[in-house]
């Protein structure tokens, strides 16, 4: 029975590791499930060189990177018409993207017109101005209007205009957004 079970466990060892050699032949990026299938995931690896590829325009799953946590809420970069880098507060309770005016003047977004925001510390005076494109991990949005505050100071909140399609899931290293049915691509 010993001799049965060896041969059995070795045919079995035999076969699954043919197998993964085959698929790390067919790609070097792989995960392997609980049941010990490999998983493919070239697709999110790029050519082997560490690019990731493309995210297609189809795509209803986005990824943004944790950068850290400031008081507990996440951070993450913000890319500003394709040139501009800033680490901005990951805000779900922020209707509105908003940058400081240090932030706009360094980036040329100009003061379009004043309004009057309703905050966290209450009703403030703000301006709107407008971005060619704002982009966070494989997500951006094309001509949004955004808020301009001079009440604050260091980061910039990423708010609602930018996420609110989604549902958002918060990780301890990534946020998830999955677009909801129904909801504008």
């Amino acid at each position: 029975m010993t001799k049965l079970f060896a041969l059995v466990f070795l045919a079995v060892s035999f076969s699954f590791s043919s197998s993964t050699k085959q698929s790390l032949a067919q790609s070097e990026c792989f995960i392997q499930s609980q049941d010990g299938r490999s998983i493919d995931l070239s697709r999110l690896c790029g050519d082997g060189q560490n690019k990731p590829q493309a995210t297609p325009r189809n795509s209803n799953s986005f990824t943004l990177t944790v950068k850290r946590r400031i008081g507990g809420t996440p951070t993450v970069d913000v890319i500003f018409n394709g040139q501009h880098s800033y680490e901005m507060l990951f805000d779900t309770g922020a209707s509105s993207t908003v940058i400081s005016a240090d932030m706009a003047t360094a980036m040329g977004v100009k003061k379009e017109r004043q309004i009057m925001a309703s905050t966290a510390g209450g009703v403030v005076p703000a301006y709107l101005g407008r971005v060619s494109m704002l982009q966070s991990g494989n997500l951006s949005h094309k001509d949004l209007v955004i808020g301009i505050s001079d009440h604050i100071s260091g980061l910039g909140l990423l708010g609602q205009d930018f996420f609110g399609d989604f549902d958002v899931t918060i990780k301890q290293d990534v946020i998830v957004l999955q677009r909801r049915l129904g909801a504008k691509k």
